[in-house]
């Protein structure tokens, strides 16, 4: 055991959301071939064939935004491994539009699925996890959730609410053994945007060359992205291993070199202010 976790001469039980496609689908492939084993799912179960015959996959359809099916599946999960290790919070969906464009209910669908579902998928793995006291909560967040992008103001929204929750989580579950790891990606050839990413049909003509611009840049960089699913996926098994796994996982060039930059403007920017933050509090006696 390493920090109250299995080794890595250890099985781990993987939990990975939304393998259809992209990441989750890649992240299953080689936690599988790594032998470990994995419940491998996804709101289509058909789409997982590929795993239905590895000895060490329990495939099951799960519909995140589904209270019974998170029951179900973790339940399924605990009959079948007697034990949940790694819980991946993979599944989610873009939207495309700025922040007035933007539709209510395909706002609230993203929040349902990018922030509420992960949270409650994390509340029901967390009893087993802290019985045993170990345990990795991953959750799959973005460069978009650190660095806002125009015509992405609400699916930023859900990434930094990611952030956030998982930062309180990390505070709450570290001392009890569960290890909160935040994955913060750039542009990876997962169809993202082609696939999951929906779009406000509302084009105002004066966000055409802010949120218009930065819509068509993301449509058309589709399958062109530098990122490799299949290095990140290693390198997110890799930092399971770690005995001191990082807290934030940036994933390609953009997300590290974008973040940087945008965490040295903001210092930038706080120590401009500095005289009037501190003169706001009431008087030292």
């Amino acid at each position: 055991m390493v920090n109250g976790n299995p080794g890595v001469g250890e099985s781990l039980v993987w939990f990975i959301t939304g393998c259809s496609t992209g990441f989750g689908r890649d992240l299953a492939r080689h936690v599988l071939a790594c032998g470990y084993r994995a419940v491998v799912t996804a709101r289509k179960p058909e789409d997982l064939k590929e795993f239905s015959a590895s000895e060490g996959a329990l495939v099951l359809k799960l519909d995140v935004t589904d209270n019974a099916q998170i029951d179900a599946a973790v339940k399924a999960a605990h009959d079948r491994f007697g034990r949940i290790d790694v819980l991946v919070n993979n599944a989610g969906i873009g939207y495309f539009g700025a922040v007035e464009e933007s539709e209510e209910t395909e706002v609230r669908r993203m929040f349902d699925v990018n922030v509420f579902a992960l949270g409650r998928m994390t509340q029901a793995v967390l009893p087993g996890m802290r019985q045993q006291r170990s345990g990795f909560i991953i959750n799959i967040a973005s460069l978009a959730g650190i660095n806002s992008f125009p015509g992405l103001g609400y699916y930023c929204a859900t990434k930094f609410a990611v952030e956030g929750l998982s930062g309180s989580l990390a505070l709450e579950v570290e001392p009890l053994g569960i290890k909160v790891i935040v994955v913060e990606p750039s542009g990876f050839r997962t169809d993202w945007a082609g696939r999951s990413a929906n779009e406000s049909p509302l084009h105002i003509e004066d966000y055409a060359t802010t949120s218009g611009v930065k819509r068509e840049q993301l449509r058309a960089y589709s399958g062109k992205q530098p990122g490799d699913p299949v290095r990140a996926v290693k390198a997110i098994v890799d930092a399971v291993k770690l005995p001191n796994p990082p807290s934030h996982l940036l994933l390609g060039n953009a997300a590290f070199d974008v973040s940087t930059a945008r965490l040295e403007s903001l210092l930038k920017e706080f120590r401009a202010g500095e005289a009037v933050a501190r003169a706001a509090d009431f008087p030292k006696e």
